[in-house]
């Protein structure tokens, strides 16, 4: 009994240090991409968006301009990454000037034209899985709960970052994006008047960033200048002149 009870004490010990093994490679690959902008970067877990994760963007309520926006504000983020980036679609509607003005050169982002949103969903989740990109992209309408957790868990295993663009043809279909998913983080993003220059009639172009929700944080609002040329966002001077719609909180999850 005694030698059962000694080979079963070294299993379990050989099987914990196995897990702490597995864990800590886990923690090594958990990193994340910071926007560079305090107020934003404070409000998220480990101080920006997590790789190994799903992050949901849509546009706010003025259809295709804040569609475009939001398009933007994703093509930024994948342009601070290091990589390829893959982005699955069902309309090839892109224009690549603007990807290019914020960040992210065509040559670097390999297009997969889908029929249909069911086949960009397994396109984005093998793309994931797949490992070794900087990120992966989707336009998508729908996400249910189901899938946006396939597609979590396949981002934690390669440790890529999976971004959703919500994209609707109807304004109806807008209502989904309320549903709950398995996203780490949900934005939206909307259009606002552009910042004055001192030249008449020429402004840098501004959007409204929300975060509607962020896991483990507190979402908030903030007024940003749209991407550059590097992908990079940052607050807007007038943002501080504005605390009605800068950080104001939101739900978590």
């Amino acid at each position: 009994m005694t030698a059962a009870i000694a080979t079963s004490n070294a299993v379990l010990d050989e099987l914990r240090e196995k897990i702490a093994s597995l864990e800590g490679a886990g923690s090594r690959k958990r990193s994340v991409l910071p926007f560079g902008v305090q107020e934003i970067d404070a409000q998220l877990p480990g101080g920006g968006l997590a790789y190994g994760a799903l992050h949901e963007v849509a546009g706010g309520g003025n259809g295709a301009v804040d569609g475009a926006a939001a398009a933007l504000f994703i093509g930024g983020i994948a342009a601070r990454t290091t990589g390829k980036v893959v982005w699955c679609l069902t309309r090839f509607d892109l224009f690549f000037p603007a990807l290019a003005q914020v960040g992210l050169h065509p040559d670097r982002v390999i297009f997969v034209e889908c029929d249909k949103e069911e086949t960009v969903l397994a396109s984005f989740e093998e793309a994931l899985r797949y490992g070794g990109l900087g990120a992966v992209v989707a336009e998508l309408v729908r996400l249910p709960m189901t899938a946006s957790r396939r597609l979590q868990l396949a981002a934690e295993k390669s440790g890529t970052l999976g971004l959703v663009i919500r994209r609707w043809r109807r304004q109806a279909e807008a209502s989904d994006f309320g549903m709950p998913t398995a996203a780490a983080s949900r934005w939206r993003i909307s259009v606002l008047p552009s910042e004055p220059l001192a030249v008449p009639g020429v402004g840098r172009a501004r959007w409204l960033a929300e975060l509607m929700r962020v896991r483990a944080g507190e979402g908030g609002e903030f007024i940003i200048g749209a991407c550059d040329g590097q992908g990079r966002i940052r607050l807007s001077s007038d943002a501080t002149d504005r605390p009605d719609q800068a950080r104001r909180s939101f739900a978590v999850f």
